[in-house]
């Protein structure tokens, strides 16, 4: 579990190095334009290979800490896909409330700062909600033993990421 836990760990410092090496734009530079687009393509790819290798780490992850049998691989695997799917959903407002934060930091307004508060309270409401919709449909599939160890690791591993995706917004002094 440590090692793959690392492994995870790892593998998300590793996408954080590949963004932390896209250039930045310059005032005043005749290339401002095209490295904006280039960071917005940077970040796109930067992004979808975080989710990619968090989707395949994480299903690493819980395979081996789950222990599930062959009957009980057959009842949790669809529910897991289902849970990914609509968690997916949540990332892209993640990503987006990001963009928006990150394109306004400099000069931020009160309004625009309030606005993309309380999008981000959201997004946390609405992902506790997926995850007790979820872990009731894997309680009552399995039992809550089962459904407790898959949200134990579900928390850990969103804390990875948030805290991976927290650590590339800036928070210096204006």
């Amino acid at each position: 579990m440590k090692a793959v836990l690392i492994a995870t760990t790892c593998t998300i410092m590793a996408a954080a190095a590949l963004h932390a090496q896209t250039p930045t734009a310059k005032a005043g530079s005749a290339n401002s334009q095209q490295i904006s687009s280039n960071e917005e393509r940077n970040t796109r790819a930067y992004i979808e290979l975080l989710r990619t290798d968090i989707r395949k780490t994480k299903s690493q992850v819980l395979g081996e800490v789950m222990r599930l049998d062959t009957d009980e691989s057959q009842k949790f695997w669809p529910i897991y896909k289902e849970f990914e799917t609509e968690l997916t959903k949540i990332g892209d407002q993640v990503v987006t409330v990001m963009r928006e934060y990150v394109e306004n930091y400099g000069n931020m307004a009160d309004a625009t700062a309030d606005k993309l508060a309380n999008q981000v309270l959201s997004i946390e409401q609405q992902r506790n909600l997926l995850k007790k919709k979820y872990y009731d449909r894997v309680k009552n599939s399995m039992g809550a033993g089962t459904a407790m160890r898959f949200l134990q690791v579900e928390n850990q591993l969103e804390r990875l990421v948030d805290l991976q995706l927290a650590a590339q917004l800036p928070v210096d002094p204006q």
